[in-house]
């Protein structure tokens, strides 16, 4: 591969959202910079957007292929990534198919489960196909574990390409201020939505106090559902650092989430982790993993994996949250993106 590049990354999925999608290709691009490529992104901003149909604060920017194909002509770009499905993603995909363009791609979010979530009628195997379709012609489709490496390969996707996560641990790191709430301080960080079956969480009998950062259309609903716990909103920056350092548990109720991010920011801050024993933590904090059982606890009991859990973080013995997290690197992580850029075509 070339020693400097221009990359050109198109994605439905930015500012102001806030997720770990969004993170993840931030980080990437700043990194990418650092080593002296240089990075375009192709993202809604700044173009007519209309509000995704059930999720309004999710914005499509539609009609912008005459648009792209300009945008990718003057840019003229060594490596090509489509890193979501949506619109953007879409005229990218077509844009690069008619003028012979390689490009690659990536598998962040589950749609299959989550469209099936919001429309009950509307088939997950239907939505499966579709993505498979989608991802096709890539050389390198990249997932961020090899549990969902091995799931695609069974549901018929090719050219698949480990692409891992990392932490800022500079950003997100201990801090001596708790939040301002009876303990323990039990917090999840995420998009409000049915899909992350917050729910589950807030449902816990628990003691102290449980806390939700993150928008999204099933904040209202909740809120109301559950009025002792607190919804602080989508944080960001030294606020969002504050929530995380300033909690006792981080709790991660997600069942679909193909990494999850926030775990690993969590541990950064020094919180122990609950979850559920499914693909994300168990990759990220499984009992496979090194370390993980000295800073997480996995149970099908979301309740008894939370109170093991808090004895985990109050036992003076066990290894810090944080020694777990510094051991997991952004750059690692782009030098990977970097070599998948490269796979040729015909790889597998």
């Amino acid at each position: 591969m070339a020693a400097h590049l221009k990359i050109l990354i198109v994605t439905d999925a930015w500012a102001p959202q806030v997720n770990g999608v969004v993170r993840t290709l931030e980080i990437t691009a700043r990194d990418l910079s650092a080593l002296g490529h240089t990075v375009r992104m192709i993202t809604p901003l700044g173009r007519r957007t209309f509000p995704m149909p059930t999720y309004p604060e999710i914005r499509l920017a539609l009609f912008q292929k005459r648009a792209l194909t300009r945008e990718i002509r003057e840019f003229a770009p060594d490596a090509v990534h489509i890193a979501t499905e949506g619109s953007l993603g879409l005229a990218a995909r077509k844009i690069c198919r008619k003028h012979g363009i390689a490009f690659t791609t990536a598998f962040h979010t589950r749609f299959a489960e989550y469209v099936h979530a919001r429309f009950r009628f509307v088939p997950e195997s239907l939505v499966w196909r579709w993505l498979r379709r989608f991802h096709a012609p890539a050389t390198a489709v990249m997932v961020a574990t090899q549990t969902l490496k091995d799931e695609l390969k069974g549901h018929g996707f090719k050219h698949l390409r480990l692409w891992s996560r990392g932490v800022d641990t500079e950003r997100f790191h201990p801090m001596a201020e708790r939040l301002p709430y009876a303990g323990p301080i039990w917090l999840t960080v995420g998009r409000v939505a049915i899909e992350k079956n917050i729910e589950a969480f807030l449902s816990l009998d628990l003691p102290g106090t449980k806390v939700v950062v993150g928008d999204g259309p099933a904040r209202a609903a909740l809120s109301r559902r559950y009025p002792d716990a607190k919804f602080l909103g989508p944080l960001t920056g030294g606020a969002l650092v504050k929530a995380y350092a300033g909690s006792d548990v981080f709790v991660f109720p997600s069942r679909t989430d193909t990494f999850g991010l926030v775990v690993l920011e969590a541990l950064a801050c020094g919180l122990t982790v609950a979850a559920y024993p499914v693909e994300g933590p168990r990759d990220v904090v499984g009992p496979g993993v090194e370390g993980g059982a000295q800073v997480a606890v996995l149970d099908g009991d979301l309740r008894k994996a939370c109170l093991a859990a808090l004895a985990l973080r109050q036992n003076p013995m066990a290894p810090t949250p944080r020694a777990f997290a510094e051991s997991r690197s952004w750059r690692a992580c782009t030098l990977q993106f970097l070599r998948n850029l490269a796979v040729e075509p015909d790889a597998d």
